[in-house]
C-alpha cells in the first residue's frame, strides 16, 4: 500500500539580528516587500472603510461623476455651486452625501438642528482634518484657527476682551480715520477730472483701508499703506488671490507664496510685538493693555498669566489677526460697493438715511439707530460670506438629530443620523444663506428690504442660530471672535463713503462678475486682471 505523501509547511522563523533582516528582506526582493506593505495598507484602509460604513448612516446622495475627484471638482469649477447644493437638498433631503476625492464621502448638513448640534460640538467632537491643519499652520502658524479643544479655548478666552463692545467703541474712530483718507484720496483725483466723475480700481483701496486699519485697531502700527507706502504682505496677499488660476496647476509655486506669506507676516507680527513690548511701559494705561489686542497678547506671554501663551503662540496669533482682519473685510467692502452700484435705488436710500445725520454717526448710533445701512449690510453678509463651505471631520462616533426625517438610501425614514469617527461634515454656509426653501423665492437676489419687514424673513430661516440666522460667522465656539469688529467697520466706512460719492458699474448694469479663488473668494469683473474691481465714482452733490 502506497503511502501518500503529507506536506508539512516550513515554520518561518525571525532573522536574528538587523543585517539578517535585511539580508531576508533582500532575498524576499524589493518588489515583493513593497507589495506586501501596499497589500496591507489596503487591507487597512478596506477595514476602516467598512467600519464606517457600518457605523454611519448611509444615505442618499448624488453620483460620482469622476473616478477621482468624486463630484469636488464639479463645485469647484461650477459659476454657482450654492445652487447646486441647493439641488441635491430638494433631492434627497435636507441631509445626504456626496462622492468626494479618492473615494471618499463627505455628509452634507442643510438641517437648522442638525447644524446646531454640529456647531456646538465644532473643535472638540468635529475637527480641522489633518490636511486643514498642515495648510493652516502653513499659512498663518499655530494660532487661534489652527488650535483646536482646550488650546482653542484658551487662545480665544485670552484674546475675547479685545473684542468686546467697550473695545470696538473705543476704536470706531479708527475706521472713520481710514474712510476719510480714502474721501480726500478719491476727492483730489476727482478734482483733475474733466466731467467730474472717475475710474477707481475699488478693491484696492479696500485692502488699504482693512490693512491700515488692522495694523492701527489691532496693534496700534500704521502700515500707511493708505498714504501709498509699500506694504510687504500686501503684495503677497495680492499675489495669492490674483495668480491663483494659473497657481491652481503648479501646486509648488502656489506653496512657496503660500510660506512667503507666513514668513511676511512673521516678521511684521515680531517686528511689532518687539516694538509694543519696548513701549507697553511707558506709551500704554492699564486699561489699554487690558483691552487692546497688542496688550493682551503681551500681558498673556507671562510666565504668570493666567491664560499664558508662549512666544511663538502670541506671533502666530498676531499673523491669524493680520489675515482675517484684511482678507474678509477687504472682499466684504468690494461686495458692497458692487451691490450698490448694481442697485442705484438702494444706495439712494441708504445716501438719505445716512445724510439725516449731521455728524458721523456714534458706535452705538451704527448698531442701533441706522435699519437700513443695517439691512443693507446684513443683506451683503448674506449673499456674500466670506466663507461659502465649512469642512470639518469627526474626531469620535456621533449621533446628529434632524429637525425632519429624511429618507436613507434603503428606503428607511429616519430622524437622527449615526456618524462614525472620521466621517467628513460639510456646511454649504453660501447655499444655506442663499437657498430658496429656506429664504424664500428672492432669495437670491439683493433686497435689504427683507430684514425691515414684519415677515421678511421666512419662519425657517429663523429656525437656524448663526448671528440674525446667517452662518457667515458660523456658531459655537468657533463663532468669528472679530464678528463685531467686521460689522463695525464696515457700516463705518460705507456710512463715509456712500455719503460723498456715487458709485456706478464702469460698463452698466450688466456688467459681470465673477469669482476668484485665492486664499478666500474675491470679486472680479469679467476681464480684468487680478482682483480689479473697476467702478465709475463720482461726487455727491
Amino acid at each position: 500500500m502506497k503511502t501518500s505523501s503529507i506536506n508539512i509547511p516550513t515554520i518561518i522563523t525571525l532573522p536574528s539580528s538587523p543585517s539578517s533582516l535585511w539580508t531576508t528582506l533582500r532575498s524576499f526582493g524589493a518588489f515583493n516587500v513593497a507589495c506586501s506593505f501596499a497589500a496591507l495598507w489596503t487591507f487597512v484602509k478596506v477595514i476602516r472603510a467598512l467600519r464606517w460604513r457600518f457605523r454611519t448612516t448611509q444615505l442618499r446622495g448624488p453620483p460620482r461623476t469622476s473616478f477621482v475627484y468624486g463630484v469636488s471638482n464639479d463645485l469647484v469649477s461650477s459659476k454657482d455651486s450654492a445652487t447646486m447644493y441647493e439641488h441635491w437638498t430638494q433631492e434627497y433631503g435636507v441631509v445626504y452625501m456626496i462622492p468626494s476625492v479618492l473615494g471618499q464621502t463627505q455628509i452634507v448638513l442643510y438641517d437648522p438642528r442638525a447644524i446646531a448640534h454640529f456647531y456646538a460640538r465644532e473643535s472638540w467632537t468635529y475637527v480641522q482634518t489633518p490636511l486643514a491643519l498642515t495648510l493652516t499652520e502653513t499659512v498663518v502658524g499655530r494660532g487661534l484657527l489652527w488650535s483646536q479643544g482646550e488650546s482653542h479655548r484658551r487662545q480665544r478666552k485670552a484674546l475675547t476682551p479685545a473684542f468686546s463692545n467697550a473695545a470696538i467703541r473705543k476704536l470706531t474712530s479708527v475706521f472713520y480715520d481710514s474712510a476719510y483718507k480714502v474721501k480726500n484720496a478719491w476727492n483730489t483725483e476727482l478734482e483733475s477730472s474733466k466731467d467730474g466723475s472717475a475710474v477707481i480700481e475699488v478693491q484696492n483701496w479696500m485692502n488699504h483701508i482693512s490693512l491700515d486699519t488692522i495694523g492701527i485697531a489691532g496693534f496700534s502700527y500704521d502700515f500707511g499703506s493708505l498714504d501709498g507706502k509699500h506694504a510687504s504682505v500686501t503684495e503677497v496677499f495680492f499675489l495669492l488671490a490674483s495668480a491663483f488660476p494659473i497657481i491652481t496647476k503648479l501646486p509648488n509655486n502656489r506653496m512657496k507664496l503660500t510660506k512667503k506669506l507666513n514668513i511676511t507676516m512673521g516678521e511684521i507680527s515680531n517686528d511689532l510685538l518687539l516694538r509694543s513690548r519696548q513701549e507697553k511701559d511707558v506709551n500704554m494705561t492699564e486699561a489699554e493693555k487690558e483691552k487692546s489686542i497688542i496688550g493682551l497678547l503681551i500681558k498673556a506671554e507671562g510666565q504668570d498669566a493666567e491664560l499664558h501663551m508662549s512666544e511663538e503662540e502670541v506671533v502666530d496669533q498676531m499673523k491669524v489677526l493680520l489675515l482675517a482682519g484684511y482678507e474678509t473685510t477687504s472682499a466684504t467692502l468690494t461686495w458692497t460697493l458692487i451691490e450698490l452700484s448694481r442697485h442705484p435705488d438702494v444706495q439712494t436710500k441708504l445716501r438719505e438715511e445716512l445724510l439725516a445725520f449731521s455728524a458721523d454717526p456714534t458706535y452705538d448710533q451704527l448698531k442701533a439707530n441706522l435699519p437700513y445701512l443695517d439691512a443693507v449690510v446684513l443683506e451683503i453678509l448674506r449673499l456674500h460670506p466670506a466663507l461659502p463651505v465649512f469642512n470639518r471631520c469627526a474626531r469620535v462616533d456621533d449621533v446628529i438629530p434632524l429637525s425632519e426625517p429624511v429618507c436613507t438610501k434603503s428606503g428607511k425614514m429616519t430622524d437622527s443620523i449615526s456618524i462614525a469617527k472620521g466621517s467628513l461634515i460639510v456646511v454649504p454656509i453660501k447655499a444655506i444663506n442663499c437657498s430658496l426653501a429656506i429664504w424664500g423665492p428672492d432669495a437670491t437676489e439683493f433686497k435689504p428690504d427683507r430684514w425691515l419687514a414684519e415677515d421678511g424673513i421666512s419662519g425657517k430661516a429663523k429656525e437656524f442660530q448663526g448671528h440674525r440666522h446667517l452662518m457667515t460667522f458660523v456658531d459655537g465656539p468657533r463663532m468669528c471672535l472679530g464678528k463685531d469688529f467686521a460689522i463695525a467697520e464696515l457700516k463705518a466706512v460705507v456710512s463715509v463713503l456712500v455719503k460723498n460719492f456715487v458709485f456706478e458699474l464702469r460698463d452698466g448694469p450688466d456688467t459681470q462678475i465673477e469669482i476668484v479663488r485665492g486664499i478666500l473668494p474675491r470679486p472680479r469683473v469679467v476681464g480684468e486682471d487680478g482682483i480689479g474691481v473697476p467702478l465709475r465714482v463720482r461726487r455727491y452733490e
